[in-house]
This record gives structure tokens, C-alpha cells and sequence, in this order.
């Protein structure tokens, strides 16, 4: 158990047993209760607003309630102090020994330091990237893919079972616009000269294409009526496209653990089992969509159609299922999609582009009312990412035809470059990636910072082997308050990771360890100016051996919270 979580066991036993005495109401509830770094050093190592949480429901001033638990915890052989801090805030400070058990407990749990069970049983889905199927992986792509293989790698480090998922939209009026590029590019196999329309992609990835069908079917479809080619071409340009989309992410050593197509769910009746399902609890009915705000355009008529009751649920207006040729709305079969996804899974995560804000209230409605409320659903939006060049903006790839596509820029720099810098920001904030800051020797660049962190550590480790002098935990004792301020930081990391599965937020495990580089960078610098400060010192083996054991934790620490991020540590910076 983490120190963290064993305070916080400390907290619940040490109410227990004032309940058990009776000088506390027992049964109070205990789910806001935190054990948590203070704000302020000077004021401990741990602070516990038990005393805040609980004193309303057990009826007691907040200082008073504090008094009881600081008798009980400072009593315990890991404090060294308990004090009351304003109204009831309680400060804990820990003796060494409780911080050199610690770095212990990480060296002993070595990759599964920051892994838990918080989350064992629960099932979740999480859907990213789920591109078009029209051409490559873009960098505003790249941005969804790495925020939501980053979480689901999260949510496993603390229990969580998780179905990583990609919906194809291979239903849509896109794929048909697909399929009539592809046609252009198998006419042009055959010798036509083609020209590309204003509205058909002009991508040259649709070359091989239309290359691998003009030598598969010769010239059959060349005047042929469009019906008679247009499922065809449709279903082997998706495949085409899925094949390279899949080899993108594997660029970025992204792989899916399912892919859904919309159209395989329609053409199974998933939205019609929806709409049954739905209108058997009143939830959709037939009306009349009011007419759009502001002048109404001429061509508008009220028509009947099939509408969710989305108000019911926190909407703006209920909404159409259907349109009025029968054929279903988008959100219509995303509602289909999302009662499928909810079959197996406990919780649903969707990561989509910020462009979708608009239609987050209604699939929120949507799963809601299919799952009767018992399914946490969120939706995680991405901005897309700025590309810049030394400040200037990057000019679009000529393969890609009007952007610059993933494999580019992964090429370029390298994966792990892309993940992390990814992760540098929330993923609702605007992002700048300019090829020449994220490859650059700074400690201003935070890939560069954290991975000089690991390196650094190896290379002390090496330079501790030719001195003959090996980590050991044996004289940790002689580690001082600086060096243990290294420890109470490791520390956090377990915290950090549990609080950034539950608030969905990988980014945070980033700027956990760029923290974490620079308070080992810092310590690490001192023995620049003073000899005495160094990590390796020959004539003092014992406590170099101490030293180089902080450092591998340290190291430790940076390669699991790397390994969440998806992100190979460094062993050197050449």
C-alpha cells in the first residue's frame, strides 16, 4: 500500500475508533475526505480535511471533531507531529524513516508503483480517433488518438478493463464521395487523363487505389451506369483507407482493440431495435420540428418525423432520429451505436474533435435514457493542433492533398516526440507544434526535460558501475531534508495517477513528471557548485550507494509514468 493510501486507511481507523467509543455518530459518510501535500511545506507533509468534511454531519465544531482524530494520528509511529490549522485542517509531519520506507515501497513495486484497483469490475469503452475513412491520419487526428490511448492506458494502471474503440463512419454521403474519387483514379489507370472536381478528393493516396482495381476488373466499369460499381468501389476504397489508417496509428503505436462500422449496425438493425426500445418508454414520439430561428427559408414545410424526447434530458429540443426520406440522421445512428457500445461496457468515453461541442448534450441525452441513467458517459473534446515551422506555418503535403498528414510528421521527429508533446496540454486548449521547439535541447521543452531526467539517472548509474559502486538501500538514513523532499514528490505519484483516471485527464501524468525532472534537475545541479552535493563521490561509497538508490527511484517513477503516456524512456540523450 502507497503512503497515501495507507494515511488515508490511518484516517478511516482513527474513525472508526471514535465511533467505536462513542464519541463520534457512526456511519458518517466519508467520500469528500482527502489526504493530500499541503499547500505550503512549512505546514507538513499531509493534510486531512476530515475534520471540515464530517463536522456538519456529526454535529460538532470542525476544531473540536480535529482534536479528537490529531490524538489518534499523532499518536501513530510513522508522525512525527499533528497540528490544527484554521478551523480544522489537520497537518501531519512524517519522521524520515516513514519517507526512506517509501522510496523503498517504490524500488519494491518497481513498475507497478502507481498501479491500483481502484477501478477493478468496471468495464469501460473508450471510442478515439474513429477518422473518416477518406485518407490519412492528420495531425488534428494525431492529437484525439494520443489523448485516448494515453487515457485508456490510465485507466488500466488503476484496475479498469477497457475496450479501446474505433467507430468507421462507412454509412455516410462521404464514402460515396470516396468511392467517385476512387472511380476517377481507376479511369486514369486505364490511360484517361482526369481531371479531380471541386468536391471529390484529390489526394494522390487514391492512385494505388485505383491502380489495384483497374488491374483487378480492367476496363468493366469504366462506362458502366454508377450503380453498377459504386458498392464496390465504396467497400474497397473503406478497406483501402482502414489499412492505411491502421498502419498510421501503429506509427504512433496506437492499435485498437475493435472497429464498429456504421454500416454493418444499420444493416443489422441496431437503430430500429433503438427506436422500438425507446418508444416502449415513451422516449420517442412523431412530431414536428419548429421551424429554424431568425427568417425561415422558403423551401421549409413542417414535416412528421420521429423524434427523441432529449429535453427530458438536459437538451436544448428534442431531435429527429430520421429524415424525412426514412433514412436515418447522424445522430439517429450514433444513438444506435451508443446503446450497442453499452451492452459491455460500464462506462463510455468518446473523444472527439472540438468541432463536435454542438452534439455533446445530445448523445449525453441519448445514452442517459438507453441506459436508464447506470452508465457514466464523457465526452472528452480535442482542438486541433497549429503546425509551425520556427514560428511560421507548415505548407500541406502534396500526397495528402490539402494537409499535412501524421506519417509526416512521426517520421520527422519520431513517436515518442509526438505522444508526449500531445500530452503537454489539456486537450480543450489550443495547440502550437513547431518541429524545431519539440526536438530542442532546452529545458523550456518538456520532452526534451523529463527524458534528460532518465537519461541523466542512467548515466549516473553507469558512472557509479566504473567506480565500483553499486545502489543500495542500506544507508538511506543518511539522506537529508532535501533529499527526502526528492521522496515526498516520488511519492505523489500514485495520488496523481488515480486523480487523472478519474477526471479523464492524461495530460496530468506530463506535468507530474516535468515537476519531477525539475526538482531531480535542481538537485542534481547543486553538485555543480558544490562537490560535496554529487551523486557519485568515490571517497564516500556509502552514501553515493544511498544517492544513486534515490535516483534509480526517480528513474523508476519517470519510466511508469512514461509507460501511461505511451512513451519510450531514454537511456541516453545521443
Amino acid at each position: 500500500m502507497t503512503l497515501y493510501a495507507r494515511f488515508a486507511a490511518h484516517v478511516n481507523a482513527a474513525l472508526d475508533g471514535l465511533a467505536a467509543d462513542g464519541r463520534l455518530p457512526a456511519d458518517l459518510p466519508r467520500s469528500g475526505i482527502a489526504v493530500e501535500p499541503p499547500r505550503d511545506a512549512a505546514h507538513g507533509d499531509l493534510a486531512v480535511n476530515a475534520a471540515m468534511v464530517l463536522a456538519k454531519p456529526a454535529g460538532m465544531p470542525p476544531r473540536a471533531l480535529a482534536e479528537l482524530l490529531v490524538e489518534r494520528l499523532g499518536a501513530l509511529p510513522e508522525v512525527a507531529g499533528a497540528a490544527i490549522a484554521g478551523p480544522g485542517f489537520i497537518n501531519l509531519t512524517l519522521t524520515p524513516e516513514t519517507w526512506i520506507g517509501e522510496l523503498r515501497n517504490i524500488a519494491a513495486a518497481a513498475d507497478d508503483y502507481g498501479r491500483s484497483t481502484a477501478g477493478a469490475g468496471v468495464t469501460v469503452n473508450v471510442e478515439y480517433v474513429s477518422a473518416n475513412p477518406t485518407g490519412p491520419m492528420h495531425m488534428g487526428h494525431c492529437r484525439g488518438a494520443v489523448v485516448g490511448d494515453a487515457l485508456a492506458n490510465l485507466l488500466e494502471t488503476i484496475g479498469h478493463a477497457v475496450i479501446r474503440e474505433y467507430v468507421i463512419n462507412d454509412a455516410g454521403s462521404q464514402v460515396d464521395v470516396l468511392a467517385r474519387s476512387v472511380h476517377l483514379r481507376y479511369r486514369e489507370a486505364l490511360g484517361e487523363t482526369v481531371t479531380i472536381p471541386e468536391g471529390l478528393y484529390p489526394g494522390d493516396y487514391l492512385v494505388p487505389v485505383g491502380q489495384a482495381l483497374a488491374a483487378e476488373y480492367g476496363e468493366r466499369f469504366v462506362g458502366a451506369d454508377e450503380a453498377a460499381w459504386l458498392p464496390l468501389f465504396r467497400r474497397r476504397a473503406v478497406d483501402a483507407m482502414m489499412t492505411m489508417i491502421k498502419a498510421d496509428l501503429a506509427l504512433l503505436g496506437i492499435h485498437h482493440d475493435r472497429f464498429a462500422s456504421e454500416a454493418e449496425l444499420q444493416a443489422a438493425g441496431k437503430p430500429e431495435a433503438a427506436e422500438a426500445w425507446l418508444r416502449a418508454r415513451d422516449l420517442v414520439y412523431d412530431g414536428v420540428l419548429e421551424a429554424p430561428k431568425g427568417e425561415t427559408p422558403e423551401d421549409w414545410e413542417p414535416v412528421e418525423l420521429p423524434l427523441f424526447r432529449s429535453t427530458r434530458f438536459g437538451d436544448d429540443q428534442d431531435r429527429p432520429i430520421k429524415k424525412s426520406n426514412g433514412s436515418w440522421t447522424y445522430f439517429g445512428a450514433d444513438l444506435a451505436y451508443h446503446f450497442q457500445k453499452a451492452q459491455d461496457a460500464d462506462q463510455l468515453i468518446d473523444i472527439w474533435g472540438a468541432d463536435h461541442a454542438g452534439t455533446v448534450k445530445r448523445i449525453t441525452a441519448a445514452v442517459n435514457a438507453l441506459t436508464e441513467g447506470r452508465t457514466r458517459f464523457d465526452v472528452k473534446l480535442v482542438q486541433m493542433v497549429r503546425l509551425l515551422r520556427g514560428g511560421e506555418p507548415v505548407k500541406m503535403s502534396k500526397r495528402a492533398g490539402n494537409f499535412v498528414t501524421l506519417a509526416d510528421v512521426v517520421n520527422e521527429v519520431g513517436k515518442d516526440v509526438v505522444r508526449f508533446t500531445m500530452l503537454t496540454r489539456k486537450a480543450d486548449a489550443q495547440m502550437d507544434f513547431d518541429f524545431e521547439k519539440v526536438v530542442e535541447a532546452s529545458k523550456d521543452n518538456p520532452v526534451f526535460y523529463v527524458q534528460y531526467a532518465h537519461a541523466r539517472i542512467k548515466s549516473l548509474q553507469r558512472k557509479g558501475a566504473e567506480a565500483g559502486i553499486v545502489a543500495s538501500d542500506a544507508a538511506l538514513h543518511r539522506l537529508d531534508e532535501v533529499e527526502r523532499a526528492l521522496v515526498k514528490r516520488a511519492a505523489t505519484f500514485p495520488r496523481t495517477v488515480e486523480a487523472a483516471a478519474a477526471a479523464r485527464e492524461p495530460h496530468r501524468i506530463a506535468f507530474y513528471l516535468g515537476d519531477l525532472a525539475a526538482d531531480f534537475h535542481a538537485w542534481f545541479n547543486v553538485g555543480n557548485d558544490d562537490p560535496s552535493r554529487r551523486v557519485i563521490l568515490p571517497d564516500d561509497p556509502e552514501l553515493s550507494a544511498a544517492r544513486l538508490f534515490l535516483s534509480e527511484q526517480i528513474g523508476q517513477i519517470v519510466r511508469n509514468g512514461l509507460g501511461i503516456m505511451g512513451v519510450a524512456a531514454r537511456q541516453d540523450m545521443h
